[in-house]
């Protein structure tokens, strides 16, 4: 799984206490009533387990949010939830058996294109047009041609319902004691990371904080990699073409900054073996008041922090502003996983049918809130969490998750409802400060056959970085990677993006 696929699972994983997408509860707990609708035919879903645990007694076969959609469309389901760890690799052997699911939920595009390129998907125009109102509707055209070959639909997909992860927090209190305002550009916000390293901003006499902090494959980078206009494992816009942002000389002035950071020691000189957990702890333990956060962090580490420190006071900074007056961080693909129907499953009209509800309104509410008047009520026209409850029935994200729409209005009454950390807010912020990654294809062949033989170039950079290898260095890597497969998958590429962009010249009124 790629870094920024990792960021997607995020939101229903390490983020999962966050995101009221993945909260549920229990029909036996006084849910709705079953809709009396007789069961039929069965249908097999091999869906990611997303790290999910259940209540005592359930499972992902046995629990009330899987009754309450088996009670609305009438069928049995099979549910094979492996965890996300292996999860790919179970999905390959089911692939392979003789016994194969009705359908399988997969985030890859690789993975849809490996499988597409071996005649092995059903297509999925008839039942589409059949059982597939709501997803036609609320899934858009541009998904749609994503998931297209030759002029047929291969797969359902998941959309991404927010657009980017990152945001600039930092602790005002810490500010205010070192008499620094909030920075702006990239030579005030190095300012600000120098004194709260060096000026105790935490007031306890000892040299224990850290001015920035990363996380491993630099993980929480994006906002500097921006202020010189670009992003890393993104395809930029660039001289009337498409470049990979990481490998143009914009990223290796990126990198001359934050290796600058880290010789002067005002970078967190563990931050290349930071795993989410790490980073976390050292937020919550007031080791660091300025990093790239996550939009729901104010809900999470912050949230901790200012428990465990009543003076602190966290509030979002404008992005850091670089040389050339650019700024921003990654955008997150529309697209977040593929739901596709084997060729030779038994049951392809049940599983559209399965598909279907989960974009209807009421699947769709149903699953993302979960059961009124025992998740969330409406109190004073206003909803409101009951957090032990979201908490206890995570679990519903399993299925919700494999059909996600966009539906801005409901989104921002569920984050409201979590209470008020400014999700809605932070999010807003970060979709005015999107570098967009312009593309967005299948992959293409090279990408498919060659890209096991690309230099790992987030491990080189750390290397550059930490001053183990020279900044000179990302010359060489940049020519390793496109003597390796780079060079024939940006000309694949542009490519692309010139027939698109032909396309787009020949609809435009």
């Amino acid at each position: 799984m790629t870094s920024r696929a990792a960021w997607v699972l995020c939101l229903l994983t390490a983020g999962a206490a966050v995101l009221a997408g993945c909260e549920g509860e229990a029909a036996g707990e006084g849910g709705p009533a079953p809709a009396g609708t007789a069961k039929g035919k069965s249908v097999s879903i091999v869906v990611n387990r997303l790290g999910m645990n259940f209540p005592a007694g359930m499972d992902e076969n046995n629990n009330p949010y899987l009754s309450f959609i088996e009670d609305r469309i009438g069928l049995d389901l099979n549910v094979i939830a492996p965890p996300e760890e292996v999860y790919e690799e179970k999905v390959n052997l089911t692939m392979s058996s003789g016994n194969l699911p009705d359908v399988v939920h997969i985030f890859k595009p690789l993975w849809f294109d490996h499988y597409l390129q071996q005649d092995a998907l059903l297509p999925l125009d008839d039942w589409l047009d059949k059982y597939g109102a709501d997803l036609k509707r609320k899934i858009p055209r541009e998904a749609w041609e994503r998931v297209s070959f030759n002029g047929k639909i291969y797969a359902i997909p998941s959309l991404n319902e927010v657009r980017g992860i990152e945001l600039m927090y930092v602790r005002k209190d810490w500010l205010d004691k070192v008499g620094r305002k909030a920075p702006v550009t990239l030579d005030e916000y190095y300012d600000v990371i120098k004194a709260f390293t060096l000026e105790d901003p935490d007031g306890n006499g000892k040299n224990d904080t850290y001015g920035l902090t990363l996380g491993e494959n630099l993980i929480r980078s994006a906002p500097f990699f921006g202020a010189f206009g670009t992003q890393l494992d993104s395809w930029i816009l660039k001289d009337g073409g498409l470049q990979y942002g990481s490998v143009i000389p914009e990223a290796k002035e990126a990198l001359a900054f934050l290796a600058k950071l880290y010789t002067e020691k005002l970078l967190d000189p563990e931050f290349v073996l930071n795993r989410n957990t790490s980073l976390v702890q050292k937020i919550e333990n007031g080791q660091v008041g300025l990093y790239s956060a996550t939009w729901y962090d104010t809900r999470g580490p912050i949230a901790s922090n200012k428990a465990k420190f009543p003076q602190a006071e966290w509030m979002p900074l404008e992005y850091p502003t670089g040389p050339r007056g650019q700024k921003g961080v990654y955008d997150k693909d529309l697209i977040r996983g593929y739901n596709v129907i084997p060729k030779g499953a038994s049951n392809p009209e049940g599983a559209v049918r399965y598909l279907e509800f989960l974009a209807s309104d009421e699947g769709y509410k149903t699953l993302k809130l979960g059961f009124e008047n025992q998740i969330w009520s409406m109190q004073n026209g206003k909803m409101v969490t009951d957090f032990a409850q979201h908490d206890k029935h995570l679990y519903r994200g399993i299925y919700q998750s494999m059909v996600d729409v966009l539906d801005p209005e409901l989104n921002k009454q569920r984050l409201d409802s979590l209470g008020d950390f400014h999700l809605y807010e932070n999010l807003k912020i970060i979709e005015q400060n999107l570098i967009k990654n312009e593309f967005y294809g299948s992959p293409t062949p090279a990408m498919g056959r060659l890209s096991g033989q690309l230099p790992n170039l987030q491990e080189a950079f750390a290397r550059i970085i930490m001053g183990v290898e020279p900044l000179e260095a990302f010359d060489r890597y940049v020519e390793e990677w496109k003597a390796n497969g780079g060079a024939l998958i940006t000309e694949e590429v542009n490519a692309w993006y010139k027939e698109k962009t032909a396309a787009a010249g020949r609809v435009s009124p």
